[in-house]
């Protein structure tokens, strides 16, 4: 009996490879080494809480650079807002759908853990 196309290393390769170079929602935040880091400190903050770059990269365990480097992609994806009229910049949890779905994935994964 014969391999599938689906089950032949060559192919799962170049699938795998599709998709990280054009990633859905979820794999396009995931694949940025520090970003689930960074949102999982971002899920432990109080609401409304405004913070800089210093104190999510303190918060989170990363460094400033690491924040500076993904800070766009978590601005893209509706994860964090730049609070207005603010120097140094500021930044708050968005009040968003994204937001939203990732409290409710991580209180899943909470619950299931237990």
């Amino acid at each position: 009996m014969s391999e599938s196309p689906q089950n032949h290393p060559a192919a799962e390769k170049d699938t795998k490879e599709a998709r990280l170079e054009n990633p859905s929602g979820v794999l396009y935040l995931f694949q940025h080494e520090s970003v689930p880091i960074l949102i999982d400190a971002i899920l432990t903050l109080p609401p409304g809480r405004e913070f800089n770059r210093t104190e999510l990269a303190d918060h989170a365990g990363v460094t400033r650079q690491t924040v500076s480097n993904y800070i766009d992609v978590l601005l893209e994806t509706d994860v964090v807002e730049e609070v207005p009229n603010t120097s140094p910049r500021r930044y708050r949890v968005a009040k968003s759908d994204v937001v939203q779905e990732l409290f409710e994935l991580n209180s899943a994964l909470n619950a299931a853990d237990e």
